[in-house]
């Protein structure tokens, strides 16, 4: 006869009643254990979205005509972080696009930035 220790939930200690694989008392304490786990990643991914959209948004309120062109300090001046955008377009010319979803921007010179709207055939 089996008489090992009675199976305790990982987040509240209460018994567990049920299967013998059962790590979780209840629905709750199973959410509360993945929601705990997850936390940071959901932290750092949140964070790294916020720069996102707030780069899209700077870029899309100095385009407001779809086409323009932009000194880097306005740029910074606004928050603009160079490092985070959502992907690149490397033109048959070399030139490469970088975008904030469809908002995206090119630099021209050192300290001019040429911004644009990405188009569905540019892909």
């Amino acid at each position: 006869m089996n008489k090992s220790k009675p199976k305790t939930c990982l987040v509240c200690n209460e018994k567990i009643l049920g299967r013998s694989d059962k790590r979780f008392c209840s629905s709750d304490c199973r959410t509360a254990y993945h929601n705990t786990r997850n936390r940071n990643a959901t932290l750092f991914m949140s964070g790294i979205n916020s720069i996102l959209r707030k780069n899209r948004r700077i870029l899309a309120e100095l385009n407001s005509s779809g086409r323009a062109k932009v000194q880097k300090e306005q740029l910074v001046e606004e928050g603009f972080k160079f490092a985070y955008h959502t992907n690149e377009f490397v033109t048959k010319s070399g030139k490469i696009y970088k975008f904030c979803y469809e908002q995206g921007y090119l630099e021209l010179e050192p300290g001019l930035f040429a911004l644009v709207v990405k188009h569905d055939y540019v892909v």
